[in-house]
């Protein structure tokens, strides 16, 4: 099934005028800035967020410039982050391609990084929306808050599944939540619909960071990311949280410990996935995230009226649950 084409279809248009005004924000004159500005713009992705946020204003009325202004400027804080991200961890490659600091240096990714926020903060304030232009900055603020607390829970030696929902709920669930949220709000819905809207953004958000910590368990070229990467950059998932604390193996416990401290080899991660598989945490994981899904199908129920709207969000929610990369 071509989920993507079911879930644009009410949006087409839309989508495609997005498109040309993030790709136009992302241009400059400067020889240097250019060059890395496109090299940003190749590696465009599915533009699940800004398709959110769309398809929620829709819902709550119609896609309107103040939406569109929102959605670029999201995307370009959620770009820039991804930026900074990549000089933090160290990372070389993103979305299969070399990143910003491994193309060029650590220097010139902070710089373009703080462009690129600049330039989500100005289109944002094109909006003339108090409440949005608000939004977006708290989010800017949750967003680096999130990857602070990530930092420090490396060092946390209690392995807890609240503390991971936390982690999340500042990160990826919470760019999600902004989509709906502030969706919703470009189409003038109420506070009430606007609440609702944010949940469901949240648990979405919840259940593609599942979903995404899931693959970390498995080798896939098309997921390319090789198995046990989070343990190897310090990171504990949901799938062995669940099977450090439902089970007593000492030895394993020893392990993630060595994935906070960052001594584990390579050799250990492979063990300790395998004991994940075998202790059920894939399956646990698949369960909550299930339970995630029942909720974002709840909303749309209750609260999507229009019928191609709510295929779309239907597409959605079935795309986060059972895509492979």
């Amino acid at each position: 099934m071509d989920y993507l084409s079911l879930i644009t279809r009410p949006i087409e248009n839309d989508l495609n005028d997005f498109i040309k005004l993030f790709n136009s924000s992302l241009t400059h004159d400067q020889a240097l800035l250019s060059e890395v500005l496109s090299h940003i713009r190749q590696r465009g992705g599915k533009r699940m967020r800004p398709i959110l946020m769309l398809l929620m204003a829709k819902n709550y009325g119609g896609v309107s410039k103040v939406t569109q202004y929102s959605a670029v400027g999201l995307e370009l804080l959620h770009t820039a982050s991804l930026v900074h991200d990549d000089v933090v961890d160290e990372a070389g490659e993103r979305r299969g391609q070399a990143s910003v600091n491994a193309s060029y240096n650590n220097k010139v990714a902070v710089l373009v990084g703080d462009y690129i926020l600049s330039t989500a903060l100005l289109n944002v304030a094109f909006t003339d929306n108090q409440r949005i232009i608000e939004y977006l900055a708290e989010l800017g603020r949750i967003l680096a808050a999130g990857e602070i607390l990530q930092l420090s829970n490396i060092n946390n030696q209690e392995i807890r599944e609240d503390v991971y929902y936390e982690v999340i709920k500042q990160k990826t669930a919470a760019l999600f939540e902004a989509c709906a949220a502030i969706g919703a709000i470009s189409a003038n819905a109420s506070d009430e619909e606007v609440k609702k809207a944010r949940q469901f953004g949240q648990n979405l958000g919840i259940m593609f960071q599942i979903r995404d910590d899931i693959f970390d368990y498995f080798d896939s070229k098309e997921i390319g990311k090789p198995t046990g990467n989070d343990m190897a950059e310090g990171k504990l998932t949901l799938p062995v949280i669940y099977a450090l604390n439902n089970t007593d193996f000492e030895a394993m416990l020893t392990l993630a410990k060595k994935v906070k401290a960052g001594t584990i080899n390579t050799d250990e991660i492979a063990v300790l996935v395998e004991f994940t598989k075998q202790q059920g945490g894939i399956d646990y994981a698949e369960q909550k995230m299930q339970e995630f899904s029942e909720m974002c199908m709840r909303y749309i129920e209750e609260s999507v009226k229009n019928k191609a709207v709510k295929e779309a969000l239907t597409a959605y929610v079935d795309y986060v649950v059972q895509r492979n990369y």
